[in-house]
C-alpha cells in the first residue's frame, strides 16, 4: 500500500515539488503566535502517553468527538486515556474534509514513522508502538521542538505573569530553541469582565504599583511591558470580537474606570470608550518599542453557558462572531496612531474570511518603509486553517498587496505535536505558487521564486521580528 503520507503530499506539480523539496522543507520554523506551556518547556515534561500529548488541552479535537457524537467523558472527563484515543481513533478516521485529517496523519508520520491515516482499525497498533517510544523518554517537549526544527517560539502570556519559566528556561539553557514571551493584555482591556477588579488587584500586586486610577493602570503595564522586554518580548497579542473606537478625553476615562472598580455597571459606550483608550496607548507603547502588536477579531468566544459553567473556557465552545463593521473602526484606530507617528508594525486576524478583501486593502492604506509590509495580513487563522482557508487568504493578499512580503505560518495552538502544521502551510503555499507557474502566470525564475518561499517561510519573520 501506497504511504499516505508521501513525499509528494499536497503537491500536484513538479514546480510545486521542487519548491518544497529544494526551499521550504529545509527552513526553521519561526512559531510567533502559540499557546504551549512555558512551564512544560522549562520542566521538559514527561509525558505519560498518547492521549496526554495528543489530547490533552485540544479544543479542535474536542469539537470535532462532540460533533460525531462521542460522549464528554471521553473528551475531558475521566475516562482512560487509552479509550479517549481510541474514541478520538474511530472519528478521525470517518473525517473526510477536516484539516485535522491530515494534520494528524503528518504528526504521526514526522514523529512516529507512521505513514498511515488514523482509523479505529489501526489505533490499537499506533498506540502500542506509540506507548514503546515514550516509555524509552525520549518524547519530551525539547525533542518535539529539536525535531521540529523550531528556531523560536512565542507562548501566549498575561502582563501579571511573573515569567519565571521563561526565565528557567534562559538561565538554564537546555532547549535549543529559543523561547520568548508575549504580551496579552486582554483581562487589561476587557474591562466588562466580572473579574475585572479581581485582575486590577492582582496585576497591581506584580507590578508593585498601587491601581487606584486610569493613570496608574498605564504606569502599571508600562512596567510590566518593561519586564516583558527584558525577558526578550518583541510582540503583543490582543483577541476582541470587535473593533473599538470611541475617543473620550482621559478625565471621562478616568471617570469610567473609577465606575467599574466600585462596581457599577457600565454603558456599551463606556466599555469602548476605555478599550479605545487603553489599546491606543498600547499600540503607542509597542511603536516606542519596536514591537510588533498583533489583532485577532472576529470571535464570539463560549456561546455554550452550560458547558462554560462546567468545564471553563478554551474548551471548543467558540465561532465566528458574522457580520459587523470592522473596517471604519479599525481605520480609525490605525490613523490615529499614524497622526502621532506612532503607529506600530501590525498583524492582523479575522476569524470571518468575509473580511479578507478589506484587511487586504486596508491594509495598503498604511505601509510605510524601511519596513517590508509593515502592516501585515496574518495567516489564515483557527477555523480557516485548511486548505481553501489557506489558499483564500494567500491569493488574495498576493491580489491587492506584496506577497513576497508575507510572514506566514504560525500554529495558534497548545500542543507539541502541532509543528507539522507548518508542513502543511508550506506544501500549499509551494502548489499554489508552482501551478501559477506550471500555468504560464508568473516565469519559472528560481532567483524570484526561491526568495520568495524562503521569506514567507522563514525569513520575513526573522526580520519582522528582529
Amino acid at each position: 500500500m501506497k504511504p499516505f503520507i508521501n513525499n509528494n503530499f499536497l503537491l500536484t506539480n513538479d514546480t510545486a515539488d521542487w519548491l518544497y523539496h529544494d526551499y521550504a522543507k529545509r527552513l526553521p520554523i519561526i512559531d510567533y503566535h502559540c499557546h504551549l506551556d512555558p512551564r512544560e518547556i522549562a520542566e521538559d515534561k514527561k509525558f505519560d502517553n498518547l492521549a496526554d500529548i495528543w489530547l490533552s488541552h485540544d479544543h479542535y479535537k474536542w469539537r470535532l468527538m462532540r460533533a460525531a457524537g462521542v460522549s464528554e467523558d471521553l473528551i475531558t472527563g475521566n475516562a482512560s486515556p487509552k479509550d479517549k484515543f481510541l474514541a478520538w481513533a474511530k472519528v478521525i478516521g470517518r473525517s473526510w474534509g477536516n484539516p485535522l485529517y491530515h494534520w494528524s496523519a503528518l504528526e504521526l508520520a514526522r514523529y512516529f514513522d507512521y505513514y498511515q491515516p488514523l482509523n479505529e482499525e489501526n489505533a490499537e497498533e499506533v498506540w502500542e508502538s506509540a506507548t514503546i517510544l515514550i516509555e524509552e523518554d525520549n518524547m519530551r517537549p525539547s525533542w518535539f521542538l529539536e525535531q521540529s526544527n523550531v528556531e523560536l517560539l512565542c507562548t501566549t502570556d498575561d502582563p501579571a505573569d511573573d515569567l519565571k519559566h521563561h526565565a528557567q528556561i534562559r538561565q538554564e539553557g537546555k532547549i535549543k530553541t529559543r523561547v520568548l514571551p508575549s504580551f496579552r493584555p486582554d483581562k487589561a482591556v476587557e474591562i466588562g469582565s466580572s473579574d475585572f477588579p479581581t485582575y486590577i488587584a492582582n496585576l497591581a500586586d506584580t507590578s508593585g504599583i498601587d491601581i487606584k486610577s486610569y493613570a496608574d493602570i498605564r504606569k502599571a503595564l508600562s512596567s510590566r511591558l518593561d519586564f516583558f522586554a527584558f525577558e526578550g518580548c518583541v510582540l503583543s497579542d490582543h483577541g476582541m470580537e470587535k473593533i473599538p473606537f470611541n475617543v473620550l478625553p482621559d478625565s471621562r476615562i478616568e471617570e469610567i474606570f473609577a465606575k467599574r472598580m466600585n462596581g457599577e455597571v457600565l454603558s456599551a459606550d463606556e466599555e469602548s470608550a476605555y478599550k479605545t483608550s487603553i489599546l491606543l496607548f498600547l499600540a503607542r507603547e509597542y511603536s516606542s518599542r519596536g514591537w510588533t502588536m498583533q489583532i485577532h477579531f472576529g470571535c464570539r468566544r463560549n456561546n455554550n453557558s452550560l458547558m462554560l459553567a462546567d468545564l471553563g473556557r478554551d474548551i471548543g465552545c467558540d465561532t465566528i462572531a458574522g457580520c459587523n463593521d470592522i473596517v471604519t473602526p479599525l481605520a480609525q484606530f490605525l490613523s490615529a496612531l499614524e497622526e502621532d507617528d506612532a503607529l506600530p508594525k501590525m498583524i492582523l486576524y479575522s476569524l470571518d474570511p468575509s473580511y479578507n478583501p478589506q484587511i487586504d486593502t486596508l491594509i495598503g492604506c498604511f505601509q510605510k518603509g524601511p519596513d517590508v509590509m509593515k502592516i501585515q495580513h496574518g495567516a489564515a487563522w483557527w477555523f480557516n486553517d485548511n486548505i481553501r482557508g489557506m489558499e483564500e487568504q494567500m491569493r488574495g493578499l498576493a491580489e491587492q498587496s506584496y506577497f513576497p512580503g508575507f510572514i506566514g505560518m504560525l500554529t495558534d495552538s497548545r500542543s507539541f505535536m502541532s509543528y507539522p502544521r507548518h508542513e502543511y502551510f508550506r506544501r500549499i503555499l509551494c502548489n499554489m505558487v508552482g501551478e501559477s507557474v506550471e500555468r504560464g502566470l508568473f516565469p519559472d525564475d528560481e532567483k524570484i521564486l526561491s526568495d520568495m518561499i524562503n521569506g514567507i517561510c522563514h525569513d520575513n519573520a526573522a526580520k519582522h521580528f528582529k
